[in-house]
């Protein structure tokens, strides 16, 4: 039985690679995706040829009444900057309100269950508790936690607030939530150790070019950049391992005075990956070393898109579309498919005893 998923938000479809590929999860075949980034909306269309794509934005494409197709369980992820601790203007941030559309989805489609993925700060908010009232007036249960994608299989400790929403009932199916882990830092308790960094980028050569290649992957994503000798000097300057203060200690005269005033925070920017750790969180500009670790364990680069979209957990077979600003933005802006089938396997099971108990 292949349970219908619609999947809100949707990126480039790392949610829906995680509900659809039996590889990670599976058991889902999408059947409508919505994003207001038409190149996302493109990468969807290209790795997930049974589903009808939208672009727009929710707010607008619901007020033209369209008809919202019936589906089993409705996934996404709202835009999180609005619950970011990044976001230093959060309060207020419309994007905090975009679980309310989210919801009126739900409802229209006649989804059994839904999830949502959004960053930590989702839990401790006003949002939530509106969101869980929201559900139980549309007749759901819901349970929430926050999950690290390492502890899943991607090689990322990326943490992600998960809600997961079902619909009650008399003979109410058993959650079992959240999911089992299958890895761990250490490797006990019978479980795989956590995937690291060695193990997804460490057979790919040095990179070829500073542009997107026409050629088959893993090298149509393997580029590099063309960075000032000053950034290759500071490149150089950090060691195994290291981050902004080992550039501060070794080459002084390179670090930034902004870096040299700020004693305290940020030790990860200007960081090199380690080989044998998952990698910290992949985001959007993880070509831009300032901004994250993301400096090569060795090499004295970036880390490239490819480099980038494993470490994410994507296949080297997922097709990107757009601009390599547009497509450095879909793998950092997506749900490891490792940690989404986690969840889908979740909510499969769920919908599995319900269907069984209601024949």
């Amino acid at each position: 039985m292949e349970l219908k998923l619609i999947d809100l938000f949707a990126g480039a479809g790392g949610l829906t690679l995680g509900f659809t590929d039996n590889r990670y999860g599976g058991g889902f075949n999408c059947i409508f995706s919505l994003d207001n980034n038409i190149s996302a909306v493109e990468s969807h269309k290209e790795n997930f040829k049974n589903c009808e794509p939208v672009c727009e934005d929710i707010e607008a494409w619901l007020a033209r009444k369209p008809k919202v197709p019936k589906a089993d369980v409705v996934v996404g992820g709202p835009p999180c900057q609005g619950f970011s601790l990044l976001n230093k203007k959060r309060k207020g941030d419309k994007r905090r309100e975009l679980w309310e559309p989210f919801m009126d989805v739900v409802e229209l489609s006649g989804a059994q269950a839904f999830v949502i993925e959004n960053v930590q700060g989702l839990l401790k908010s006003p949002e939530y508790s509106a969101i869980c009232e929201r559900a139980s007036s549309l007749g759901f249960n819901t349970a929430a936690d926050v999950l690290n994608a390492a502890d899943y299989g991607a090689p990322q400790t990326r943490k992600r607030a998960i809600i997961i929403g079902w619909k009650s009932g008399k003979s109410d199916a058993f959650i079992s939530f959240p999911p089992k882990q299958t890895h761990s830092k250490d490797g006990k308790d019978g479980r795989l150790k956590w995937k690291t960094v060695a193990e997804c980028i460490k057979d790919l050569p040095k990179p070829l070019g500073t542009e997107i290649r026409s050629c088959d992957p893993p090298l149509n994503l393997h580029f590099g950049r063309n960075p000032t000798k000053l950034s290759q000097e500071r490149y150089r300057a950090v060691p195994k391992g290291g981050n902004r203060f080992s550039l501060q200690k070794n080459a002084p005269h390179l670090t930034p005075k902004c870096w040299i005033k700020k004693k305290t925070g940020g030790t990860d920017l200007f960081g090199r990956l380690w080989w044998d750790r998952p990698s910290v969180t992949i985001r959007t500009e993880f070509f831009k070393p300032e901004k994250g670790r993301y400096l090569h364990p060795d090499q004295h680069r970036p880390i490239t898109h490819r480099e980038a979209a494993r470490l994410m957990g994507f296949p080297d077979e997922f097709k990107f579309v757009g601009s390599k600003i547009e497509i450095a933005k879909q793998i950092g802006n997506a749900v490891p498919p490792q940690l989404g089938g986690a969840v889908a396997k979740v909510v499969l099971e769920l919908l599995r005893k319900k269907h069984r108990r209601v024949a």
